[in-house]
């Protein structure tokens, strides 16, 4: 009985001690507050218009990679650098337009997906700029890799 007494006591001061106080969850709130607000001035709209912004691929051969071009047109009255161009994974490959693209031109960044596995691929890819405070840009690609022929009869005959 001591003993069930002695564990409650614990459990009872462990859920305190975890407890948030309304005090203190006004504090982490009036924190929060500038930060929340930095990081949604800084995320405004880009002044890229993409053609589009996601490729579905369909079905696609397993062994032979395949490539898009998402091209962007720059809207707004300043020259645009494209400074970084990040993919999800190591089976995408990019490539994009490094020079100054000035208003009114047209740049684009090329996804290459490496079809090594069957099955379902959604990758993204991720495209930041010298726009002051505009969020980075993600494009996609989807699709599936079918097993080659061969590969389904060898299967089956083993």
């Amino acid at each position: 009985m001591k003993a069930l007494k002695l564990s409650l006591v614990a459990l009872f001061v462990s859920a305190l001690s975890f407890a948030q106080t309304p005090a203190t969850a006004k504090k982490m709130t009036v924190q929060q507050k500038p930060a929340m607000a930095a990081a949604a001035k800084a995320t405004k709209q880009s002044d890229l218009k993409w053609d589009n912004d996601t490729h579905d691929f369909g079905e696609i051969e397993k062994g032979k990679p395949v490539s898009y071009e998402f091209t962007f047109t720059n809207t707004s009255k300043q020259t645009i650098l494209v400074t970084n161009v990040k993919p999800s994974c190591g089976c995408t490959a990019t490539n994009y337009t490094k020079t100054p693209v000035k208003p009114g031109e047209k740049g684009s960044v090329t996804a290459t997906y490496n079809a090594a596995h069957p099955g379902n691929f959604h990758k993204t890819v991720t495209v930041t700029t010298n726009e002051e405070g505009a969020a980075p840009k993600v494009l996609i690609i989807k699709g599936t890799v079918q097993k080659p022929e061969t590969e389904e009869k060898s299967i089956l005959l083993k």
